[in-house]
Formats: C-alpha cells, sequence, structure tokens
C-alpha cells in the first residue's frame, strides 16, 4: 500500500506539473570550414550541434518554473601543414539549469551562463565566461553555480551567486581555480543620470601553473569591478577590475585592469556604427617592485548593406609587442540560415582577447566559412 500510495503521489505531482506546461525543443546546428593562407598553416573542417530542450510551466500569475537540458556536440577534421589528418570529437553538457521565479525574485541553479558588464570588445570583469569576440555566435562554456537576482522597483538589480566545481580558466584569470573549495560573489547594479553603473565583487580560490607560463601555488583571490555607461549622444563607458590574491606570488599577486570605450551611429546609408576601446593592464606584486604592464586597443564597426545582409571588422592592437589582429565579417541571413565569410589575420601570440575551445581561428592570414541553421 505504501508503494501504491507514493506511485500516486508521484503520478499526481507529475501531473500538475505537465498541465499547461510548455515544452520546447530547439537548437542551432553550424558547419564550418577553416582555411590558413601560409603553408605552415592548418586547415580545418567541422560541424557542431546544440540541441536545447525546455521545459516552462507557469506556477500562477507571479511565479514560474523551467528546466533547460542543453548538449555539446562537435566533430573537426583538421589537415596539418605536415598532411597528416587528425581528427577531434567530443559530446558534452553546454546547458542544465533549473530556474524558478516569484514576483521580484530569479533563482538560477546547474551549468549555466552568467555574464554581466558594459564593454564589447576588451572585457575587464568577464570573469565566468570566454566569448570570443571573434567569434560571430558568441558561444561560450557555462560554468556551475546558483544565481540569485533581486529587481527593485526603480529598475535597480542585485546579483548573488556561489559556484563550485569550475576549474579552468576564465576571463582574464591569471590562475585556474581550485574547483573542491567554493566561490562566491555578487553585484549591484543602478541607474544615473543618463547612464548606469555598477560594483561587483567574487571571492575564489587560485592556483596552479599560470596562463603567463610561471609555476605558483594556491591562494585565496579577491575581486572588484566596477563599470558604468553613458549615453551622451554617443555611447561612452569604462569598465575596471582590482584582482588581490592574498599570498605573494610575485608580478601576478595583483592586477589591474582598465577598459575605456566609446562608440557612435553615423547617419550613413542604414547606419555606420563605430566602437573603439582601450584596455589597460598591470600585474605586480605586493611591493610594486615585480611588475608586467601591457595595453590593448580595439577597434570595429559594423554597417547593414540591407535588410539580410552587414559588413562588419575588428581590429585588434597589441602596444608591448606592435602585433596586430584583424578580421573583416560578411553575414547575409536566409531565413533559419545564416551564412559568414570571415577574412582574419592573426598573430601568433594573442593577449587581451578572451579565447575559448568553440571559436577556432589559426594564426597568419586565412579565411573561415560558416553555415548556422537555426531551429
Amino acid at each position: 500500500m505504501k508503494l501504491n500510495h507514493f506511485i500516486y503521489l508521484l503520478f499526481l505531482g507529475f501531473f500538475h506539473l505537465t498541465v499547461n506546461a510548455q515544452l520546447e525543443f530547439d537548437g542551432q546546428l553550424l558547419g564550418q570550414i577553416n582555411f590558413g593562407f601560409e603553408k605552415k598553416s592548418s586547415k580545418s573542417f567541422g560541424s557542431r550541434y546544440l540541441p536545447s530542450l525546455t521545459f516552462k510551466k507557469k506556477v500562477d500569475s507571479l511565479s514560474s518554473f523551467a528546466i533547460q537540458i542543453s548538449g555539446n556536440f562537435s566533430a573537426t577534421q583538421f589537415l596539418t601543414p605536415e598532411k597528416k589528418n587528425e581528427s577531434s570529437s567530443s559530446i558534452d553538457p553546454y546547458r542544465i539549469w533549473l530556474r524558478y521565479q516569484v514576483k521580484n525574485w530569479e533563482f538560477r541553479a546547474g551549468l549555466q551562463k552568467i555574464d554581466f558588464g558594459v564593454a564589447q570588445l576588451l572585457r575587464p570583469i568577464q570573469w565566468f565566461n570566454q566569448i570570443d569576440p571573434r567569434d560571430p555566435l558568441g558561444l561560450t562554456n557555462g560554468v556551475n553555480g546558483l544565481l540569485i537576482r533581486h529587481y527593485f522597483e526603480n529598475n535597480s538589480n542585485l546579483w548573488v551567486w556561489g559556484l563550485y566545481g569550475n576549474e579552468k580558466q576564465r576571463g582574464f584569470d591569471a590562475l585556474p581555480t581550485i574547483k573542491d573549495i567554493p566561490e562566491f560573489g555578487g553585484r549591484f547594479q543602478s541607474f544615473i543620470p543618463k547612464g548606469e553603473a555598477a560594483i561587483s565583487y567574487h571571492y575564489r580560490q587560485a592556483g596552479g601553473d599560470s596562463a603567463l607560463g610561471i609555476n605558483t601555488y594556491q591562494s585565496p583571490e579577491h575581486r572588484i569591478g566596477f563599470d558604468a555607461k553613458l549615453d551622451l549622444g554617443f555611447g561612452v563607458w569604462t569598465e575596471a577590475a582590482l584582482i588581490h590574491k592574498v599570498n605573494n606570488i610575485g608580478p601576478l599577486t595583483n592586477q589591474f585592469l582598465l577598459n575605456l570605450g566609446i562608440d557612435f551611429t553615423f547617419g550613413i546609408g542604414k547606419g555606420l556604427t563605430i566602437s573603439k576601446e582601450y584596455l589597460f593592464s598591470k600585474y605586480s606584486d605586493n611591493q610594486l617592485n615585480d611588475s608586467i604592464s601591457r595595453g590593448i586597443s580595439a577597434f570595429s564597426f559594423n554597417y547593414p548593406l540591407n535588410f539580410f545582409s552587414s559588413l562588419s571588422a575588428l581590429v585588434y592592437q597589441q602596444w608591448n609587442n606592435d602585433k596586430q589582429t584583424l578580421m573583416l565579417n560578411y553575414q547575409h541571413q536566409f531565413n533559419n540560415l545564416s551564412g559568414y565569410i570571415i577574412l582574419y589575420y592573426n598573430p601568433d601570440s594573442i593577449e587581451g582577447i578572451q579565447q575559448n575551445d568553440i571559436f577556432r581561428s589559426f594564426a597568419g592570414p586565412g579565411i573561415q566559412l560558416l553555415l548556422v541553421y537555426n531551429h
């Protein structure tokens, strides 16, 4: 009787959840060809599929419940300069989260994307993503955690988060994260005259070999971020992060990152939008004796040719070594299909540009053809 009673309650609960519920299945399928023009460059042919299943249930007029499960299926064939064929494939989770919304509150737990800040290309407080600005799709891996957001009546908002089980370097992390130690932080954003401003904080335990090739060890890390954007007839913004490790580990003990940006849309044709950003970064120890300074600037433009196509470009300049990154992108929309023709030039080493294992671009000059189908 007890087992039958439990089955009855389970069925009743499932029936209650599915009544007036929505089940959505969508996804993104993309194929790409990447050719480097130099003899020493590689070539690749690949595909990726991001299917997503979302369950939505409206509990009452003030609250709702949702679950999303999304995968990342990829396969790539490489042809190396030595004419060797190499292949790689993977099946990974992309998003797996549960969300509950009630009145002005939102609770979301699981593998998710947490993104904030006002900078467009060089982003000091992109703490939880690796969005490559050269990627027209803006794909990025997620993080495991709990995110709570509260929206005030004056349109201010408060974020609180806790993360666990994340070890990959993200954004401008100088060191990986110790995945078995929880991370936590928060953010408050509010409106100011002609714009908005926010302050953010995050704590984590950092350790391991650094992105600069320096062997180091574990240390608690505190970071504070500030961002603001104003509309003065043109857009102007700043984004800054101060990152401090409690233990003195040489030039990676302190990081200071400052972004200054501006954009404007000219009344040429259908509107020519131009953006310019500068990123200043400094790494130092606690005595400020052992320091490393870096600088990079970024320029972009976007011009709609017509309702279905556009032309855009990115130019990055690394000040310390005078290296440039160039990209010219033509996009055309065909109903559910989008096509991209991307001409690029990448130096042998790149600084200041976020990179991930989803978007691939080779060193030197080359062309990338991308076809995307959304369903």
